[in-house]
């Protein structure tokens, strides 16, 4: 399995040689219909596969598409350690097109993102919702991007489900936990976009959406892409 692959095996080299890079499709038994193989020329009949992801990691570019649960946050979590171990000085991208999900699967995610000494490049592609714009504004200062048409979220934890259920004791302790992590986000927001916590308390309280503009004012992002350049997208070869 390559390395930082998402568990797939790629597929065998087809029999016919490319002259350069080429991309197949290959059905899996998930949410995803298909997950493209991308298969390069190695010089004579030499071809190496590789699933898409795993073929942006090694330009060490990670790409977070998908809500964020504990399988989403161990499969970045994993990476970014690789990447970090491999050099721990380069930078490395994350691409984030996420509604959010659990809070303690993202603050894995976010934790690992302040512990690893690599510089970390954020970019938001469609939406950065909820959690996932936690992961946007924890990227290095200078480094935070957005696409010019994507939608910037936030809003204070939720309770998923139906609801909680149980005695009043129960419920009560639920409700602190609910209320601590909810400042704990707050903080964290205040601290990466140097808004007053006052001000993010407000903002927070409901559905609060931003165009990239007005991420880039609030503090969330740092600027807005409309073409690719270095060193927003990995360059190596």
């Amino acid at each position: 399995m390559a390395a930082g692959s998402f568990g797939l095996t790629p597929l065998r080299s087809p029999a016919k040689k490319s002259e350069g890079a080429s991309t197949i499709s290959r059905k899996l038994p998930s949410r995803l219909a298909y997950i493209p193989t991308v298969v390069e020329n190695e010089g004579g009949n030499r071809e190496r596969t590789f699933d898409i992801y795993s073929r942006l990691l090694r330009d060490r570019i990670i790409l977070i598409g998908r809500p964020i649960d504990d399988v989403v946050a161990n499969l970045v979590v994993a990476q970014l350690m690789y990447l970090a171990a491999d050099d721990p000085d380069k930078e490395i991208q994350i691409y984030v097109n996420s509604p959010g999900g659990a809070v303690t699967a993202g603050l894995a995610i976010y934790d690992t993102m302040q512990y690893v000494r690599a510089p970390i490049s954020t970019v938001c592609i469609g939406r950065a919702a909820s959690f996932g714009t936690v992961v946007l504004m924890a990227g290095a200062k200078g480094k935070r991007f957005s696409l010019p048409s994507a939608t910037i979220h936030m809003h204070q934890p939720l309770i998923g489900g139906k609801g909680l259920q149980g005695q009043a004791s129960d419920l009560d302790i639920h409700a602190r936990e609910i209320i601590r992590i909810r400042t704990v986000l707050n903080e964290l927001i205040a601290q990466h976009t140097g808004q007053p916590l006052a001000r993010v308390e407000k903002d927070t309280d409901r559905d609060y959406f931003l165009t990239p503009e007005e991420a880039v004012e609030y503090g969330l992002i740092d600027g807005i892409i409309e073409q690719t350049r270095v060193p927003v997208l990995a360059t190596s070869k």
